[in-house]
């Protein structure tokens, strides 16, 4: 981890009861990707698993690969422990954290919206669309506890991959998850599209090496499911390398941001979004922050631009990561840039 400064939630150490939040040295700014936005790519013959593994600027971890495994993962999420999995969090210390589960408040039913606000800081999302199937829910355990996230699909030339928080995929220097699975269009406890295992979980070497924020997204390839890839059954997002210029970090970029909170005042049932203007952070990372009020639970959820709110649809640019724990109300996700792109890259061929 880096220096430590003010304590930060949502990206966190799992196991561990208190996470200060890293800095960035100024001189680790990415440079700006050159121009890739991911659209349908052919499906060539993919390279051999052990030599992607290995290459350089990806950290790799094998999950679910053989039937056997893969069925004691779907053996493992039995409602009652789907249920019972926590949000992904950081807490002063773990009896607080108790609390905060145990001192929900009762759902609420929100009304629909006529439509979408470009300035919402926490709705229910009802307005359905794309971002609705291909946004879901993770389940993992990690050392031993087990613990939800979001993720989300992204269009890739092996139709399996998801992008989701690197704190969801290795508990940054510490253990890579287990029982890793994805339930897609996750609502209200029902698994709409079926539940999904992962085989592989990449994350960029500055995570594992440093738990580096600024890198702090992950991918991960999953298994089939009756011989459909998850692209297949539910779609798929545009996910970009080139959002995050001098230019745009300066001015601002329009997001749209999803999750499934579940910290209070959130119960993890259904699908929320944020809504706003970024601005870069000024905490000692290259990640940007927008206003939200949602919780852990919605680490990993897609950050878009361009979204269209009538299609469900837009570009993957950033994902859900992290807050200030004397600012709640600023929700951070890191730059997806050129060493995304490179760990997306090896994934997409595995």
């Amino acid at each position: 981890m880096n220096v430590p400064t003010t304590p930060k939630i949502l990206a966190c150490l799992a196991a561990a009861a208190v996470l200060l939040g890293g800095t960035a040295a100024a001189d680790r700014l990415p440079s700006p990707a050159s121009a890739l936005t991911r659209t349908v790519s052919s499906t060539d013959e993919a390279p051999d698993r052990e030599a992607l593994s290995r290459a350089d600027g990806v950290s790799h971890q094998a999950a679910a690969v053989t039937e056997a495994e893969r069925r004691a993962v779907l053996d493992y999420w039995t409602v009652e422990r789907m249920a019972a999995a926590q949000p992904i969090s950081m807490a002063t210390d773990l009896v607080e954290d108790a609390l905060q589960l145990s001192d929900r408040a009762e759902r609420s039913e929100a009304e629909p919206q006529a439509a979408p606000h470009p300035d919402s800081t926490g709705e229910r999302w009802t307005s359905g669309g794309l971002v609705t199937r291909t946004t879901g829910k993770v389940f993992l355990t990690m050392d031993g506890r087990d613990f939800t996230c979001s993720a989300s699909v992204v269009d890739s030339a092996n139709r399996s991959t998801l992008v989701t928080a690197g704190h969801c995929a290795k508990d940054g220097r510490g253990s890579w998850a287990k029982n890793w699975a994805f339930v897609p269009g996750y609502a209200d406890g029902a698994s709409p599209h079926g539940r999904y295992t992962a085989r592989d979980l990449l994350v960029a070497p500055q995570w594992e090496r440093d738990a580096d924020d600024s890198y702090d997204f992950a991918m991960a390839v999953l298994n089939t499911r009756d011989g459909r890839t998850v692209q297949g059954a539910v779609g798929a997002q545009r996910i970009a390398f080139d959002t995050w210029t001098e230019d745009r970090v300066r001015d601002g970029v329009q997001v749209y941001t999803f999750g499934y909170p579940a910290a209070s005042p959130f119960d993890g049932r259904d699908l929320h979004y944020c809504s706003g203007r970024t601005t870069p952070d000024t905490g000692g990372t290259t990640a940007n922050g927008v206003g939200c009020t949602m919780t852990q639970g919605s680490s990993g959820g897609p950050w878009f631009s361009g979204f269209d709110t009538e299609t469900g649809r837009g570009t993957v640019s950033s994902v859900v990561s992290f807050k200030y724990a004397d600012d709640r109300s600023t929700q951070y996700g890191p730059r997806l840039g050129s060493a995304a792109r490179h760990v997306f890259e090896h994934a997409e061929r595995l």
